[in-house]
C-alpha cells in the first residue's frame, strides 16, 4: 500500500512496482483511511509519506508499529535529513527512502520488506502448529501412510510454507516419497494452475530448453509448429523438477536465470515471457557435497533451498512398517483380484532387520511380489527372505564404516574376534535384537527350533 497525498507519487510507485511483477498496489491519499484499509485488505508492506494533512506520517508510523508490527513500513519522503531518518527507524520503520527514489532502490527495498514479512509469518505459523501439534489440512497428506512424529513435523512445515511463491527443495533417498510431498504442496498453495512434473536427469542442453521453455515455429529444422514448454503449461501452478542434482552446468545456469529473472525465452524467440510458476525441486543427492566438487552451482543451491524439506528413509521410521505392510497388502490384493492374506507374526521383525535401500517404493514392490505368488491363507515369508538374501546390503543397525570386504567375511571389520564360547551368545543376542524379542523369528533366522533357542537362552543365562 502506498500512502501519499500526491496522486503523482502513488501512480509512479504503482508503475515502478508493476514493472517488477508487483501489480496489486493499493493507493491511499487520505491518511485517515489507512487503518480501515488494513483491517479489510491483506497488506504486506506500506510505503508511507511523512508530510500529509489530517494525520502525519510520524503519527501514523507510531500507530502502525504498535498495532500492526508484522507489517513493514518504508518511509517515502522528500526530506533528506539524517535526524529524521534515525528517528523513523527508532519508531519501527523498516527502511527510509528519499524522493525521487531510484527504480532499483524501490524495487529491492519493497522485495526485502515483503520477504521479511513472509519469513515472520512462516515462523509464527510453524511455531503455532508445532506447539498445538495439529494439521489444518490433514486430508492432503492422506496418501502418505505414517504415524511418525518427524513426518508429522514435516507436514506441519509444508502447510506453513505452501502459501508462499518461493521455491522448495525436497531431499531424501530414492523411494521415500518426495513427489508425494510435492503434490501435497499444490492444493495447499491455492494456486489455480496445474501441477506439472518432469525428471530432468540426463536432459541435454537443447532438449532442456525446448522441454521447459518451448519453441517457435522454424526455431530449428524439425520445428514445424510452435510449442509451449512446461513452464507455460504450469502457468499459475507448480513445476516439479525431479533429480535436480543431475542437471548439467549449462542447464543449471538456465534454471538459475529462470528463478532470478522470473522470465524465460522460448527457443527461437528474443522476446521474454513472464514465468508465473512456482518451482519445486527434488533430489536424492547431497547437493552440498556436489558444490564442494564444483558439480552444482552454489548460487542455484541457495535459490532453491529457501524452503528445504528433508524426508527421512524408511529405516529411520520402522514404526511405520505395520501400517505400510497392511496398506500395501490391501492395495496389492485389490490390484491382483485376490483376498487379503493373513500376516504372519514373523513378517514385521523380518522386514525390520532389513535396511530397505529402496525405501517405501522397495517395500511396496516386495509386498506386491509376495502377494502375486501367494496361494495359501497365510502370507509366505519365502519371497521376503529371498529378496533380502539377494539384495543383501546392510541390515538395520549394521556398522556403516565396515570395509568393502565385509561381503567376504562378516568378522573382517571387528578388531577382536569373539571366542567360540562367546560367539553363540552374541549370535543369539543379535538375532533377538533384530527380531525385537520375537523368539519364533529369531529361531528361524538362526536355523534352529524355537524350543532349542529358549534352552540356549536359559543355558547361557542371556539377557534378551
Amino acid at each position: 500500500m502506498v500512502v501519499d497525498d500526491e496522486a503523482e507519487t502513488i501512480q509512479g510507485c504503482e508503475f515502478t512496482l508493476a514493472s517488477a511483477g508487483m501489480s496489486h498496489v493499493i493507493g491511499c491519499r487520505d491518511s485517515r483511511k489507512v487503518l480501515r484499509i488494513i483491517d479489510t485488505e491483506d497488506v504486506s508492506t506500506i510505503l508511507l509519506d511523512l508530510s500529509m494533512p489530517h494525520v502525519s506520517g510520524h503519527t501514523l508510523l507510531e500507530k502502525l508499529s504498535a498495532e500492526y508490527p508484522h507489517i513493514p513500513v518504508i518511509i517515502l519522503t522528500g526530506m533528506n535529513q539524517v535526524d529524521t531518518a534515525v528517528e523513523c527507524m527508532k519508531r519501527g520503520a523498516f527502511d527510509y527512502m528519499v524522493k525521487p527514489v531510484e527504480t532499483s532502490r524501490m524495487i529491492s527495498g519493497v522485495k526485502r520488506a515483503v520477504e521479511m514479512r513472509e519469513e515472520r509469518m512462516e515462523y509464527t505459523t510453524f511455531r503455532r502448529k508445532v506447539l498445538d501439534d495439529r494439521l489444518e489440512h490433514p486430508e492432503v497428506f492422506e496418501g502418505i501412510i505414517t504415524r511418525n512424529k518427524q513426518m508429522r513435523s514435516i507436514f506441519q512445515y509444508v502447510e506453513t510454507i505452501s502459501g508462499t511463491a518461493k521455491p522448495v527443495l525436497i531431499t531424501g533417498e530414492s523411494g521415500v516419497g518426495k513427489e508425494m510431498i510435492a503434490r501435497a504442496i499444490h492444493p495447499l498453495s491455492q494456486r489455480r494452475g496445474s501441477f506439472v512434473g518432469i525428471n530432468v536427469a540426463g536432459l541435454e542442453e537443447q532438449l532442456f530448453s525446448d522441454t521447459l521453455f518451448g519453441h517457435l515455429k522454424g526455431a530449428f529444422t524439425s520445428a514445424a509448429e510452435s510449442r509451449k514448454g512446461l513452464v507455460a503449461r504450469a502457468r499459475g501452478g507448480l513445476l516439479f523438477m525431479d533429480e535436480i542434482g543431475d542437471l548439467s552446468a549449462p542447464n543449471q545456469l538456465k534454471l538459475l536465470r529462470l528463478l532470478q529473472e522470473k522470465e524465460y525465452y522460448p527457443v527461437g524467440s528474443d522476446v521474454p515471457i513472464e514465468a508465473d510458476v512456482r518451482i519445486i525441486a527434488a533430489t536424492n543427492q547431497d547437493l552440498q557435497a556436489l558444490q564442494r566438487q564444483d558439480r552444482f552451482r552454489t548460487d542455484l543451491y541457495y535459490r532453491l533451498q529457501t524452503h528445504h524439506v528433508y524426508i527421512p528413509p524408511l529405516r529411520e521410521r520402522m514404526g511405520d512398517l505395520p501400517l505400510l505392510i497392511n496398506y500395501f497388502l490391501e492395495k496389492s490384493a485389490q490390484s491382483l483380484h485376490k483376498k487379503i492374506p493373513a500376516v504372519p507374526p514373523e513378517l514385521v521383525p523380518l522386514l525390520a532387520s532389513y535396511s530397505f535401500p529402496g525405501n517405501i517404493r522397495e517395500l511396496e514392490a516386495l509386498i506386491f511380489d509376495a502377494v502375486s505368488h501367494h496361494q495359501s491363507k497365510v502370507l509366505s515369508l519365502e519371497r521376503f527372505k529371498m529378496h533380502i538374501r539377494i539384495h543383501g546390503g546392510p541390515v538395520a543397525g549394521q556398522r556403516q564404516d565396515a570395509p568393502d570386504n565385509d561381503a567376504e567375511s562378516p568378522f573382517s571389520w571387528m578388531e577382536t574376534l569373539p571366542t567360540l564360547k562367546e560367539a553363540p551368545k552374541l549370535l543369539i543376542q543379535a538375532a533377538m535384537h533384530r527380531c525385537k524379542g520375537n523368539t519364533h523369528a529369531a529361531a528361524r533366522m538362526l536355523g534352529i527350533t524355537r524350543s532349542g533357542l529358549n534352552k540356549a537362552i536359559k543355558r547361557g543365562n542371556l539377557s534378551v
